[in-house]
């Protein structure tokens, strides 16, 4: 890390749990928020040497690292991981619900068992995390909710029934929570990824999503994951505290709100 780098740790002494973060957007918001200074909960539902390699790079930049595996589908799952970064690393200040599943089926090809694993983990988890979170955030001065949605859920796509309702869900979720949590002292918003360049190997289809073959972005390009990591740095940050309920996108001109 270089030394301008080091100076810029705006989230110097604050924790973060961030799931899904052992690759692609997930691992891409663990090196930044490390990056700016925070320590890091590493979430993964089971490929632990994928987090532990994240883990070590954040160590290497100089940023306190851990890993937790764990299923945020789960009431006790989502519970436990909670409480284990709160003791490991002193305390929650930001949590990012990144964890998704994001196959693809028709929908009269979907079965109910997989309708509800996609909800389990993108809303449910989001929901299970953020209420065992909350009590920490509210004893944290810049307690921060980000949850991660998805392009097509303003958009559309084939094949996705399961993905968009749940990706949707996140979006009311995020309203939900800030008119509750505002008051309260911590902040909730949403950033939605769109047309991102992503390494499908590992993921749960392992394929390109239909939709883009077709989707276009105005700026001519894919993204980063780097890029979508940025927003929600900008989001955790001190000086975003007037922001919330919001949600931010970042997808190119690929869809205007």
């Amino acid at each position: 890390m270089s030394g301008a780098m080091r100076e810029n740790r705006e989230l110097k002494g604050r924790v973060a749990l961030i799931t899904g973060a052992s690759r692609n957007i997930g691992r891409a918001i663990a090196l930044s928020l490390a990056e700016a200074g925070s320590a890091i909960a590493i979430v993964a539902r089971s490929d632990r040497a994928a987090a532990e390699a994240v883990a070590r790079e954040i160590e290497a930049a100089g940023s306190p690292a851990t890993v937790l595996l764990g299923d945020v589908s789960q009431e006790e799952d989502a519970a436990r991981l909670v409480s284990q970064t709160v003791e490991t690393l002193g305390g929650l200040d930001i949590l990012v619900n990144n964890a998704a599943i994001r196959r693809e089926a028709p929908v009269e090809a979907l079965s109910f068992a997989d309708w509800r694993e996609v909800m389990g983990v993108t809303l449910d988890g989001a929901f299970l995390m953020s209420r065992a979170a909350i009590p920490h955030l509210l004893t944290s001065k810049q307690g921060t909710i980000v949850n991660i949605g998805g392009l097509t859920a303003y958009m559309g796509a084939l094949h996705r029934a399961h993905v968009i309702s749940a990706k949707a869900g996140l979006d009311g979720l995020t309203k939900a929570l800030a008119h509750e949590l505002g008051p309260r002292g911590v902040t909730v918003n949403l950033v939605s990824p769109g047309m991102i360049d992503t390494n499908r190997q590992h993921t749960s289809t392992g394929a390109e999503p239909t939709h883009h073959q077709t989707t276009r972005t105005l700026v001519g390009r894919r993204g980063t994951p780097e890029e979508v990591a940025a927003a929600v740095r900008y989001l955790a940050r001190a000086n975003a505290r007037f922001t919330t309920g919001q949600t931010l996108h970042v997808n190119g001109g690929a869809f205007l709100p």
